[in-house]
């Protein structure tokens, strides 16, 4: 695993909402209940679930095409002239809403080390969790050359 920066600055934003995406429901949940009482007045300019496609590769043939619809929930609100955006598959506004509230929190420059420190946090988690997924699936490879 590969190191993971220790501060806010270290992060592109395009990680940033990536590792969000991905962090664990209730934890974004919980981390961005306290940090709403210190952020300036909150515009909600959207929140709501919907149906985006989901683009895959054919890597025989090199074409594009949709594998079908993902379920997800969106947010996007404003304060102090930022904006911040979540969006979160299955049915979740609340985490939709959390994630959002963290990317705007970041925008802001609220609560930096904190907001660093659960980024590494929920990266580290994702990376131990895709890391037993993958060793599940190489388990289950068969090499077709033994037959």
């Amino acid at each position: 695993m590969t190191a993971l920066p220790q501060t806010l600055s270290g992060w592109t934003h395009a990680q940033q909402l990536d590792v969000l995406a991905r962090a664990d429901a209730a934890r974004i949940k919980a981390f961005a209940e306290p940090l709403i009482a210190d952020l300036p007045e909150i515009t909600v300019i959207e929140n709501r679930t919907g149906l985006v496609m989901l683009p895959m590769r054919d890597t025989a043939q090199g074409t594009h095409f949709h594998l079908g619809e993902v379920l997800v929930s969106e947010a996007h609100v404003s304060a102090g002239g930022q904006e911040g955006y979540g969006m979160r598959r299955v049915r979740d506004l609340e985490a939709a809403m959390a994630m959002a509230l963290v990317d705007l929190a970041i925008a802001l420059g609220h609560a930096p080390e904190a907001c660093a420190a659960f980024l590494s946090n929920e990266a580290r988690a994702q990376s131990e969790a895709d890391t037993e997924t993958l060793r599940k699936v190489e388990a289950t490879r068969v090499d077709m050359e033994t037959f």
